[in-house]
Order: C-alpha cells, then structure tokens, then sequence
C-alpha cells in the first residue's frame, strides 16, 4: 500500500505541475504547498510578491502587512482542486493579520488540503476500506517596518501530511503521517513615482518560502524535500484619475530544490536523498543535467494586472508559464472582486493554453473581512 500511496503522491505532484509533456520535472513532498490559496492573486496568474498589500499576503510576501491601511483582516478561501479528475480534491484556507502599532504586524494562515477517498487493496487487489489523505500547514509571521519604504518579515510554519490514515494493509511497507518544520523570509519595497503629472507606486518584492526539513513518510528510513521556493516580483500602481485605477505586476519563480538526474544510477539516488535541505537551496542553482540551459527552464514567470473603480469593483486577469519540460503548467487566469464596508468578494478562474492541463477551468473563492472597520461598525 505505502508504493501505491507514494505514487499517488508523485501523480499528484505531476498534477499540480502538470500531465502531460514532462522531461526533468522537479517532483517533491507536500506539493499542495505550492498552490496559491487566494482568488485574487488567482486572478492575476497566481501573482503575489509585489502587489497591494492585502489579507492574503501571508502566502506571497508577509512583509506587505505592515503597509496595511487597516489594522486588522480575516480571509477564508476555498478551491475545488483539479476537477476536470476528481470530485473530492479541495484546498482551504484561512488567514489574518492584526497590525499592534504602526510599524509592526503579526499574521498567521492554516491551510487545510483534502485529497479526498482512496480505496485501500491488498496485494490480491481486494478493497481493505478506505482512506481520507491530507495535508496541513501553520505559520506565523512577524514583520516590521525598516524604513517609510522597506519592511521585512519571518515566518515559522509547521507542516503535516498524512497519506493512509494510519493504515498498514498486511503485506505491505509500512506507512506513516510526516511532519516538518519550515521558514520563510520576505522583504517588500515601495516608493512613490510620478509619471505625466499623476503619482503612482513603485514596488518590489521577495519571499524564500519554505526553507526547512525533509519529510519522511517511514520514520526517517527515506526523506523527501518539501517546495522550497524563491519568488522575486515587481508592481507598478497607476491611477488613472479619482475613481479608476490600474495595476500591472510580474513574478519570477524557482524551486531551491536540487534537479534529479536523467536515468540516475543507486549511489546517485542514495546522494540525492542523504543531501541536506541548505545544501538542497545551494546546489538548485547550477546542478540541472542540460546545463544554464535547463537552469533557465526551471523558472517560472507570471504577468498579471488589476482594474480598480473606486477601490469597490475590480477586474482581472493574468498569465502564468512555467516550460514544457519541467511541467508545462501554462494558463491564463480571469477574476473579479467586489468590495462593501468591511467585507470583499473575490473569484478567480483558470483557463489552460496548454493539451490535458488538469488545471483547465479551476475556480477559486475568497472571502476577506476588514475586522478594524467591523469593530468601528458594530459601536
């Protein structure tokens, strides 16, 4: 059961990234961790390391709390995950943030991923019941203000992923849930720009995500990397007049995990698996088997933009491309947001370019309250 188990994890992985096209694709543990959570970075080609602050940006870049106008949020999200295959894969998220003075802020998420009902089957490939694998994610962030224009940010996350319940069929390898402790660090920097007389904002951002230890799922006989990431993006706010505004925004990103290699012999799987997680991050910038070439591959690019009318309704869309040979994930993205008092709608859809994407028309829904204004509401 643990190989069959194991391999739905792999297929899985190759579902977030893709199915079809694959040559060196970089495959890990957890890859419910690299879905964005929120409709609407969703909307904007799954988009987050620069843009306007908002509830939400515990997962792209913690550090743009800090430059919240309000003091405290709440958000749930909730995805129907790869639909177009199953009907019982969903990722839930909630997060918040509460700013205790002006220059400081405390923001935490949970992230709840359901892989939905597996059937159990012995050896003989007679049912044996079943099981409900998930997977779930804590964190907590501390940012600050470094100057008017600069903050920064740190993050501890805790991780579970629990493939078979706890259940060991007769005859077969043992399983067991894994665990992992991960940080993250971030920065964010924006300044003001006038372009024809008009100010607008100028932004940057990066986030390493998920820097921590290797999960095994056999009590530490083998382990595996979790997506350690880094995100590097730019934004560029311009309002148009009192009541419109626009946004345009790009992303880069890559897996510090290190390129397994083409046809790898057993002393080469034994290296890859004993490497540590920093040598991991090291190695991932020049061990890809084609060379620079390949190296290039291996980041991912997002371009996005946001209209805004009177900072009520809002309109997006977006590209994500990640290269064919190391998941071939290549999809436009469309949303909208509608915003009242205290309270923000969002909804973000996908819209694959790429042959049997089972990412191909997943929605997103997002549900963000103002708890500041609510409190000043309800006196």
């Amino acid at each position: 059961m643990k190989n069959n188990l194991l391999a739905l994890c792999v297929l899985f992985s190759f579902s977030v990234s893709a199915l079809a096209q694959v040559n060196n694709p970089i495959v890990t543990a957890v890859p419910s961790l690299s879905i964005a959570p929120d409709a609407r970075a969703g909307g904007m080609g799954d988009i987050g390391a620069a843009t306007t602050p908002d509830v939400n940006s515990q997962y792209w870049n913690p550090a743009k709390y800090v430059f919240m106008e309000s003091d405290a949020g709440l958000s749930v999200s909730y995805t129907p995950w790869l639909r177009k295959l199953v009907t019982d894969i969903d990722l839930a998220y909630l997060s918040g943030y509460w700013k205790f003075d002006q220059r400081q802020a405390l923001s935490a998420s949970l992230r709840y991923f359901s892989l939905g009902d597996i059937t159990l089957m012995d050896q003989l490939g007679i049912p044996q019941g079943s099981a409900h694998p998930n997977e779930v994610a804590v964190d907590l962030s501390y940012s600050r203000m470094l100057s008017d224009k600069l903050s920064a940010a740190a993050t501890l996350r805790f991780i579970y992923s629990d493939l078979n319940n706890g259940i060991n069929l007769a005859g077969g390898s043992e399983m067991y849930p894994g665990s992992s402790v991960a940080a993250d660090v971030s920065a964010y920097y924006k300044t003001p720009i006038t372009l024809q007389s008009v100010d607008g904002t100028l932004a940057f951002g990066v986030n390493i995500s998920n820097i921590g230890s290797k999960i095994s799922y056999d009590q530490n006989e083998t382990s595996n990397f979790i997506p350690t990431n880094l995100r590097i993006g730019g934004s560029f706010d311009y309002p148009i007049d009192n009541y419109n505004k626009i946004s345009v925004s790009a992303d880069l990103n890559k897996l510090l995990v290190p390129t397994p290699k083409l046809n790898p012999t057993s002393a080469d799987i034994a290296a890859y698996n004993a490497m540590s997680p920093i040598a991991g991050i090291f190695k991932s910038f020049g061990d890809a088997p084609g060379g620079f070439k390949e190296e290039l591959q291996e980041v991912m690019w997002s371009v996005g933009a946001e209209y805004a009318y009177n900072n009520q309704f809002f309109v997006r869309g977006g590209y994500f491309n990640e290269n064919q040979y190391k998941g071939n994930r290549k999809y436009f993205t469309a949303g909208a947001g509608f915003k009242l008092n205290v309270f923000q709608l969002d909804a973000a859809y996908v819209i694959s370019t790429s042959q049997s994407n089972p990412l191909d028309q997943t929605l997103r829904f997002s549900l963000s309250f103002d708890l500041f204004g609510l409190k000043n509401l309800v006196k």
